[in-house]
């Protein structure tokens, strides 16, 4: 649906403004909210803790709703339980994130403005996505409930 593209581009441009407005498009400055134990930058704990705010509101709604605005079914994750999966997944997010400064978002919009550490990063994230499907798929072959963590079975 055309609408939906819209809205999608609405909400990434929007979304993506947000993050550049928030200092979260700038490695540096994510890297010295990572450094607690030097220049600690504390800026964007008030940016998450703001985002957080904001979103509490919206998904409390959603959450008793079963369509999206657009007549398209909502799909939140069913699996609430800390597993291998899900340390493992943010043991390498926050590894990465430490190491670059940058997390998936901000890479995107590196990407666009042409800067080289966000494409390597942007490739890197494309091959670790590329790796984890490979993952999923032969342990689903083992266990086929770890693949559909969402309510929508």
């Amino acid at each position: 649906m055309l609408i939906n593209v819209f809205i999608a581009a609405i909400s990434g441009i929007i979304f993506g403004l947000g993050l550049i407005i928030a200092g979260m498009a700038n490695p540096t400055k994510v890297l010295a909210f990572l450094d607690l134990f030097g220049a600690w930058d504390p800026s964007l704990a008030l940016v998450m803790a703001g985002a957080i705010g904001i979103a509490i509101l919206p998904f409390t709604i959603l959450k008793k709703k079963t369509l999206a605005w657009s007549g398209e079914p909502l799909r939140f994750p069913k699996k609430t339980d800390i597993d291998g999966r899900l340390i493992v997944g943010s043991l390498l997010f926050g590894i990465g994130w430490g190491i670059a400064g940058i997390c998936p978002g901000p890479s995107i919009i590196l990407l666009g403005a042409g800067i080289a550490k966000g494409a390597s990063f942007v490739l890197t994230m494309c091959l670790g996505m590329w790796l984890a499907d490979r993952f999923n798929q032969i342990t689903a072959r083992r266990n086929p409930s770890q693949i559909n963590d969402y309510n929508d079975d």
